[in-house]
């Protein structure tokens, strides 16, 4: 079981990773956001690639579920951190992190 603050601290330790006010949210980003965190600090939605969503979901349903809109088809996640430990918010940020270096500016 984790929580918001453990969240941040990983976030924020992947290279180049800044913190930023997202509407009710923190959003983390270096060249794109890569997760945001609710305001109530019990989730957090994190972007994976739809392949890779899909995965998440079905491994680990009582951690990850699909955005049901348009941000979702995209690949954006929910992670309710209650039920994550904390290797696998590491890995689900690492991944995100990974894509959204990647991306041009």
């Amino acid at each position: 079981m984790t929580d918001s603050a453990t969240f941040t601290r990983i976030a924020l330790s992947l290279p180049g990773a800044i913190s930023a006010p997202h509407f009710d949210k923190v959003a983390f980003k270096v060249n794109r956001t890569f997760a945001t965190l609710a305001a109530d600090g019990r989730s957090a939605n994190i972007k994976f690639a739809p392949e890779e969503q899909e995965l998440k979901c079905m491994v680990a349903p009582e951690i990850f579920r699909v955005i049901d809109n348009g941000w979702g088809r995209q690949g954006w996640t929910t992670m309710t951190l209650a039920s994550a430990n904390e290797a696998d918010i590491v890995a689900a940020l690492e991944l995100a992190h990974t894509h959204a270096v990647a991306k041009k500016r």
